[in-house]
């Protein structure tokens, strides 16, 4: 075979699985949003069996998740990028960082009912939630901060530094600014990752919510949109109507992540753009 029909036949392979994977993905939403969209109204969120206080934790707990790993994962990102030396001892740093990227979630979960739940004595809370979440987004956030400072052109570091400027002033002004759109991009993923988590909170923060609907206590029951699909999946509880209550909240759930990757995503792209211009 010709070198140019190789080519047609590697270009149409490619279109296939691109296509494929995007008519698996319309197919999904349209399969989940056609059977829970009509259940979507303002009694299925307020109502006597109302989801409002688990959307409301849902935002919560992963809004406490991140203000626990950011500045860590970060930092650490920062610190394995610009400062730590090449040695054996940041090879070990970078791989147990690979090991617990990779490390299943309900391990995470079993490793927080024991740390937070029992030995420190939280019980079932929001904040022992977020903690163990936040364990959780920790090796992503390094990796991405890592990766996405070690980008950056090292003439953007060396104009900086010959101009008089410090380490930490160059990283700051000129590193972190140009790398900011893949960290972001970093945070959206763990952030959609969070939203969705199940295991984690079923072990940490409880399969219960407060009596009141927006409650920010971190000390009270904490049990989200993916968790209230589980239970009510896994046990319906007699005179509920379980498979719409499952379907509402399945929409729902899909239409907040969609929402809150979009937000996060748009301003990345619209960075990277006029970084590209810029540099252009």
């Amino acid at each position: 075979m010709s070198a140019k029909k190789m080519d047609k036949l590697a270009t149409g392979v490619l279109w296939f699985a691109a296509l494929f994977i995007l008519g698996l993905l319309i197919w999904f939403l349209v399969y989940i949003l056609g059977r829970g969209l009509h259940y979507l109204n303002l009694e299925f969120f307020i109502g006597p069996d109302g989801i409002g206080a688990q959307l409301f934790n849902s935002f919560y707990i992963l809004f406490l998740s991140l203000l626990f790993s950011l500045p860590i994962g970060i930092g650490a990102g920062i610190y394995l990028a610009e400062y730590a030396p090449q040695n054996k001892l940041t090879d070990l740093i970078r791989l147990s960082v690979e090991c617990l990227a990779s490390v299943p979630s309900i391990v995470f979960g079993l490793f927080g009912m024991i740390i937070f739940v029992n030995v420190l004595g939280l019980g079932y809370t929001i904040v022992g939630g977020a903690a163990t979440l936040a364990l959780l987004n920790l090796p992503i956030l390094v990796r991405v901060t890592e990766d996405s400072l070690r980008g950056v052109p090292a003439s953007y570091r060396e104009a900086s530094l010959a101009l008089g400027a410090t380490m930490w002033q160059t990283i700051r002004k000129v590193v972190l600014p140009t790398a900011f759109p893949g960290i972001l991009t970093g945070i959206t993923l763990v952030a959609g990752r969070a939203l969705g988590e199940t295991a984690i909170l079923i072990f940490t923060a409880g399969m219960n919510v407060s009596r009141y609907l927006f409650d920010t206590n971190p000390m009270a029951a904490g049990e989200t949109l993916a968790v209230h699909l589980y239970a009510v999946k896994a046990n319906p509880l007699p005179g509920t109507n379980a498979d719409a209550i499952a379907d509402g909240t399945a929409a729902l759930l899909i239409i907040v992540v969609l929402i809150f990757n979009l937000v996060l995503s748009l301003p990345s792209r619209l960075m990277e753009r006029r970084l590209n211009s810029k540099n252009e």
